[in-house]
């Protein structure tokens, strides 16, 4: 379980995120068109996993923002933004926003997506939504970075993320 702060007050997830150097658990996910994407679909290309609880927050949308202009520049990697938004409202978004180079997914189904992350939160205002966290994972399906952001209202070390490519 790790826990993590939001202003201030302590949140807990239900596990941990996967250990560096070890394969990326598979998911199911919903794109914004409705189809259904598992890790398979990406294989042989370098991800980046900005998750987060809901694109409709300042600082979950600013995530967005800012890995859409990195990922436009980057060779053989696709930025999959998650959470567990419909899918119609993660399409709104990045109509009205104009984002066309990161891919929003959905864990609004099952949730099981970030239970298997370990990133779930388990009590807190926030409980049932996903934990402000980044995993890099290669072209072979292996974890390469991993960030818990401790506070939930800051945002992730894009730097970080995109040196571990």
């Amino acid at each position: 379980m790790a826990t993590v702060t939001l202003k201030g007050g302590e949140i807990n997830t239900n596990g941990t995120l996967p250990n560096v150097n070890s394969q990326a658990p598979d998911f199911k996910l919903v794109a914004t068109d409705l189809s259904v994407k598992t890790l398979s679909d990406y294989k042989g290309k370098k991800l980046i996993l900005n998750i987060f609880p809901s694109v409709d927050t300042g600082t979950c949308a600013t995530s967005v923002r800012n890995f859409n202009k990195e990922a436009a520049q980057l060779e053989n990697t696709k930025v999959l933004c998650i959470s567990r938004d419909l899918p119609f409202a993660q399409g709104r978004f990045c109509g009205a926003e104009g984002i066309e180079n990161v891919e929003m997914l959905s864990d609004f189904v099952s949730g099981d997506f970030g239970k298997d992350y370990g990133l779930e939160f388990v009590d807190g205002p926030l409980n049932g939504l996903h934990s402000r966290c980044i995993v890099v994972i290669n072209e072979n399906g292996e974890i390469t970075y991993t960030e818990q952001v401790p506070e939930i209202v800051d945002e992730p070390n894009y730097n970080e993320a995109l040196k571990a490519l």
